[in-house]
């Protein structure tokens, strides 16, 4: 029985189409659950204290101390999430956990002094048609320049990649900058990902060609998608990065049946959301 297809597409999603077609098929079209680890939970804390620093103190007054202080309520909150309860954390787990969120805020005003931007959406969410599919996302921060031009920036909490592979790592804000044009009538003139960890800097320009052939890629992923969805086609696409796959048992290419991955997922508890 052929598959339905997602509802929408996300930059995340056409990532992960492209990276790996079964294990998107796991994750986008059967909804197999991705269980928290300390890097997500850690990264979602500091977008909430980043968020918080430009949410609830105005230009002038974003210090460190304020950011703090977000990172605290951020914190306390996280106390009752159960994704943070999930990974059931020793006190000593736990600490080191903060330690480092605490190092990747302070990171943060190394990249840029939050004072001298002026941010126009926080969180932004935004949604185009592109052919027959609805594309949208959500931005960390739009930000608009003292010429009235828009600036696309990503936190990111992970390693940076090595040189080798930026412009691979900047696919995905290439297509937020494709979003904001399509929703905005308005190429933005950078998008920016910002390592907090190194911290360091990645930043694209986009132009009209290249937005274009954004556009043209994705509305061919999806293409690929609905063609697979209707073969049941989903192919794996095998790396060094499969070792660290959380469906690797299931995958063809290393001896699996990839239609017993529901049912094991049911079985142990770990039903799709």
């Amino acid at each position: 029985m052929p598959f339905e297809p997602p509802r929408s597409l996300s930059p995340s999603k056409v990532s992960s189409f492209r990276s790996c077609a079964l294990a998107f098929r796991f994750t986008a079209i059967e909804r197999l659950p991705d269980p928290a680890t300390v890097a997500t939970v850690k990264g979602t804390l500091v977008h909430s204290a980043l968020e918080g620093l430009f949410w609830n103190h105005p230009q002038g007054r974003r210090s460190p101390v304020a950011a703090a202080s977000e990172l605290d309520a951020a914190w306390t909150a996280l106390q009752a999430d159960l994704d943070f309860l999930s990974l059931d954390l020793t006190p000593d787990e736990a600490g080191a956990m903060r330690a480092d969120a605490e190092q990747l805020v302070a990171n943060y005003f190394v990249l840029e002094d939050p004072n001298e931007v002026t941010p126009v959406g926080i969180e932004l969410t935004l949604e185009a048609r592109l052919g027959d599919v609805r594309f949208r996302g959500i931005l960390d921060r739009l930000d608009r320049t003292p010429d009235g031009e828009l600036v696309v920036i990503d936190y990111k909490t992970g390693r940076a990649p090595p040189p080798a592979y930026e412009q691979a790592r900047l696919t995905g804000v290439q297509l937020y900058a494709l979003l904001c044009q399509e929703v905005l009538g308005r190429r933005p003139v950078q998008a920016k990902l910002l390592h907090l960890k190194e911290p360091t800097v990645i930043t694209a320009e986009p132009s009209e060609q290249g937005l274009k052939g954004q556009r043209t890629k994705t509305m061919a992923v999806w293409t690929a998608i609905e063609r697979a969805c209707r073969d049941e086609d989903f192919r794996p696409n095998t790396g060094p990065l499969c070792r660290f796959c959380r469906f690797q048992e299931f995958c063809p290419a290393y001896g699996g049946d990839p239609s017993l991955a529901a049912a094991a997922f049911a079985t142990s508890g770990q039903g799709a959301a």
